[in-house]
C-alpha cells in the first residue's frame, strides 16, 4: 500500500511540475512517462482538482488545466529621503509572504530579493518600488518593479555604450556596476543563474535567463512605460544552493568571482555575421576582470577570421594569464577559431 501511495504522489507531482508547459496534453504526457492509462491519469487530475491544486476548463478534447494560485500578495513602497532597507523589508514582509520552504530555496529568495530591491533603491532614481509575489503548489514568482530611469538606459549612459542591447551584453558578463564604490556588480549575474527563470524588462529590450541553459539574450519589444521590472521564478523544492552557483564561477581554490560566460550571440544585431575586429573588441570589453572566460557560441552560425583572430590570438597573446575557452561552437566556428590560434 505504501508503494502504491508513493507512486501516486510521484504521478501527481509530475503533473503539477509539467502543467504550465503542457496545459492541453498533460494527461498524455503523464501516461507515456509512467506507462499508465489515460483513465488512471484522469483520476489523479480529478484528485488534484478536488484538492484545489489545479482547475480545469473546457470539455473532452478541448479540456485544459492550470495551476491554482494559492496566494498572491503585492505592496508599493514609496522611496522617502530616509529610504528603506532591503533586509528590513525582507524580514518584515517578504519572508512572511513566502512562508516555509526548504532552507536552500529560502536562501535563494533571500539573495535574489535583497539584491534586486537594493539595486532599485540605489540605482533607479525612482520614487517607488512595487512588489508582487504569487505562489502555487509548484513554484513561486516575484516581481520587483521601480519607476526610475531604467537599468539598461542607465548602463548605456554611464558606460558610453552604443545602445541598450550593448548594455545587456555587458550585464550578462557580470561585474558590471554604475556605482563601483558601493556595489560589486555581482547581484544580477548570480541571481539570474540561481532562479529557474529570471527576466529584466526595461526600455525597448528584454534580458532573460533560464536555469541550466547557457542563454542570455535580448528580445526587441514595445517600449516599457518607465523604470525596470525584474521577474523571478523558482520551484518550491529546487535542489540547487547558492553556494553551488557561486562555486561554478570561481576558479580552483579561489573564492572570488573569477569565471564568466560571454554569450557571443549578443554581439550580433539581427542576423548580421560576426566578422570584424571591432565586433570582437566590443565582445572583449571588461573580460580582463576575469581569470577564466567561456565564450558561448550557441546560435552563432559563423564568424569571420578577423573576429576570431582578435579574440583567440591577439587578445589571448596579450593576456596569457586569462583562460579563453569557446563552448557550443559548431564545426564552421571551430574551424575559424583553430585557424586563428594555430596559423600564426
Amino acid at each position: 500500500m505504501t508503494r502504491i501511495r508513493a507512486r501516486g504522489e510521484d504521478v501527481r507531482k509530475y503533473i503539477l511540475e509539467h502543467l504550465e508547459s503542457h496545459p492541453h496534453d498533460v494527461s498524455k504526457l503523464t501516461s507515456e512517462h509512467f506507462g499508465i492509462t489515460r483513465q488512471a491519469v484522469n483520476k489523479h487530475l480529478q484528485r488534484l482538482t478536488t484538492e484545489h491544486a489545479i482547475v480545469q476548463a473546457g470539455k473532452t478534447r478541448n479540456r485544459t488545466y492550470k495551476l491554482v494560485s494559492r496566494s498572491k500578495w503585492d505592496k508599493r513602497y514609496e522611496l522617502t529621503p530616509q529610504s528603506l532597507a532591503e533586509d528590513v523589508v525582507w524580514r518584515d514582509d517578504i519572508s512572511k509572504v513566502i512562508g516555509e520552504m526548504p532552507d536552500n530555496v529560502l536562501a535563494i529568495w533571500h539573495y535574489g530579493f535583497t539584491e534586486m530591491f537594493n539595486n532599485a533603491l540605489d540605482h533607479s532614481s525612482g520614487t517607488s518600488i512595487y512588489l508582487e509575489i504569487a505562489r502555487n503548489a509548484v513554484s513561486t514568482q516575484m516581481i520587483v518593479q521601480d519607476n526610475g530611469v531604467g537599468i539598461f538606459n542607465k548602463i548605456q549612459t554611464a558606460l558610453g555604450l552604443l545602445d541598450q542591447r550593448h548594455a545587456i551584453l555587458e550585464l550578462a558578463k557580470g561585474k558590471l556596476t554604475t556605482d563601483p564604490a558601493r556595489h560589486t556588480g555581482e547581484g544580477i549575474f548570480f541571481s539570474s543563474r540561481m532562479f529557474d527563470e529570471f527576466d529584466i524588462l526595461s526600455g525597448g529590450v528584454f534580458f532573460s535567463h533560464k536555469f541550466e541553459e547557457t542563454d542570455d539574450w535580448t528580445l526587441e519589444r514595445d517600449r516599457f512605460s518607465s523604470g525596470t521590472l525584474v521577474w523571478m521564478k523558482l520551484n518550491n523544492h529546487a535542489s540547487r544552493t547558492t553556494a553551488k552557483i557561486f562555486d561554478q564561477y570561481t576558479s580552483g581554490d579561489e573564492y572570488g568571482f573569477t569565471k564568466t560566460v560571454v554569450p557571443v550571440n549578443l554581439a550580433r544585431y539581427g542576423n548580421e555575421n560576426l566578422i570584424s575586429r571591432s565586433q570582437a573588441k566590443r565582445l572583449l570589453a571588461r573580460v580582463e576582470l576575469f581569470k577564466k572566460v567561456l565564450f558561448d557560441f550557441k546560435d552563432v552560425p559563423t564568424i569571420g577570421l578577423a573576429f576570431a583572430d582578435e579574440i583567440f590570438r591577439v587578445f589571448a597573446k596579450s593576456h596569457p594569464e586569462i583562460e579563453l575557452h569557446p563552448i557550443h561552437a559548431n564545426s564552421e566556428v571551430k574551424r575559424m577559431i583553430d585557424r586563428a590560434q594555430y596559423s600564426h
